[in-house]
């Protein structure tokens, strides 16, 4: 059960910056407490509930990390080559029947178990064979080639913390392990709808004044690889009622309630409004561009299993396609993240030099869509995307990521350098 206090957002001014906003977060928003037990084919993108001690080293036993020769440091040649006779072979998968003796070298392949007495290994492309034997060079390091039991891991280490979110790398370790099922917390339930009266699904006639929305999609889309469990509720009308049963029967059975559109101060904008009604609005603007008009807030004891000082989480998003996208990615992912249980995964911006120049406001912090381009003295550069409007989707399909400026910044000139964050870390 994921639980978040009515007080848990208490804030002072009319205004939160993006940092109090996940700092906040962070500090007070538990994670959902159901546990259950994944098949290791479909534990990728789940939230590890219970940390991994290793059962076994890896590698298991000392081997080969090359096909060559195995043979005694004791032996090897310091001043001039050797020839040394081929006493026996080992494959991967088999163990050598003698052990090795002064003078000796075993045909050995990649990832076959050292024979006994030998602890270093020939690439086979450093000797000759002749005749039953190997003529092998002076100069070879002890130990060379080999990978000794428990290098990579050590048996009882803690390989897998609790809330890690598993990548495929992750599951790959796990199944080196000898594993078949991992404990996952469950997966967040988000309930999702888009609100006015100006939008339609796609595919049905669109009136003059209407348009098809996007957001659902574009938020279906991020809310799936954070590995969400949607439901998809559809549109719903700019109707103060119906916008507050919508919500409240929402939170129910859902862990988050996200919407867009009808967030901001127009006449129409009813969603701030309804969730006053029915729980708790902490906050609704945020110090951000493109994205300002933010709701966040409590629907109180929306779960049967929950107290009255407890609810659903609810996020409502601009309506505009850019502004969702840039807020979602701000402020919904690690709020998503946390209720999911998953370790804190801070957005890191890497250094990229601007070929533009730009002004902004002081006080808030402001995305600018750009896409990256080698310049002439090989250096990667940001393009400024010529579109500036959160309406504009096509400004995100042909840019590369968000250049971020900080709160106090008011002016960036051509060779600046900007943190960047891409897409694929944006939605990842």
């Amino acid at each position: 059960m994921a639980q978040l206090s009515d007080d848990c957002f208490a804030f002072g001014g009319p205004l939160m910056s993006v940092d109090d906003a996940v700092a906040i977060i962070a500090a007070r928003v538990s994670a959902v407490q159901d546990v259950e037990t994944v098949d290791l084919h479909e534990a990728d993108g789940r939230i590890l509930a219970e940390a991994i001690a290793a059962p076994l080293p890896l590698p298991p036993f000392t081997n080969s990390a090359v096909d060559g020769y195995a043979v005694s440091s004791r032996d090897l040649p310091q001043r001039e080559e050797q020839a040394f006779a081929i006493t026996g072979r080992v494959q991967a998968g088999a163990s050598a029947q003698e052990p090795i003796q002064p003078g000796q070298v075993m045909r050995i392949f990649t990832g076959a178990p050292m024979p006994d007495g030998a602890d270093t290994v020939f690439m086979q492309e450093d000797v000759r064979a002749e005749a039953g034997a190997v003529i092998v060079p002076a100069g070879l390091k002890p130990g060379a080639n080999r990978r000794r039991a428990g290098e990579d891991v050590r048996q009882g280490s803690v390989v897998l913390p609790a809330g890690r979110r598993l990548a495929a790398q992750d599951v790959a370790l796990a199944a080196a392990l000898g594993l078949t099922t991992l404990n996952a917390r469950r997966r967040v339930r988000v309930a999702l709808f888009s609100t006015g009266d100006e939008i339609i699904e796609p595919g049905r006639p669109r009136p003059a004044a209407a348009l098809y929305d996007a957001n659902r999609t574009l938020l279906a889309g991020m809310l799936d690889r954070l590995d969400a469990a949607v439901t998809d509720l559809g549109i719903i009308k700019d109707d103060p009622a119906a916008l507050e049963q919508a919500i409240a029967a929402a939170a129910r059975d859902h862990d988050l309630v996200l919407t867009s559109g009808g967030v901001s101060t127009g006449e129409a904008d009813h969603v701030r409004s309804a969730v006053e009604k029915i729980g708790s609005l902490v906050f609704w603007r945020v110090a951000i561009k493109p994205g300002r008009p933010v709701a966040m807030g409590v629907i109180r004891g929306a779960r049967v299993e929950q107290s009255a000082e407890q609810g659903a989480a609810f996020v409502g998003l601009p309506g505009n396609p850019v502004a969702a996208f840039v807020t979602f990615a701000r402020v919904v992912r690690p709020l998503f993240l946390r209720l999911a249980g998953a370790l804190p995964e801070p957005l890191t911006a890497l250094p990229v030099r601007l070929a533009f120049a730009y002004k902004k406001k002081t006080g808030r912090r402001e995305y600018v869509r750009v896409a990256l381009r080698a310049s002439a003295d090989g250096v990667i550069e940001a393009v400024k995307h010529p579109q500036e409007g959160a309406g504009v989707i096509t400004s995100l399909t042909e840019t590369d990521g968000l250049a971020e400026l900080s709160e106090d910044t008011t002016t960036v000139e051509p060779g600046s350098t900007v943190g960047f964050l891409s897409y694929a870390t944006l939605m990842g």
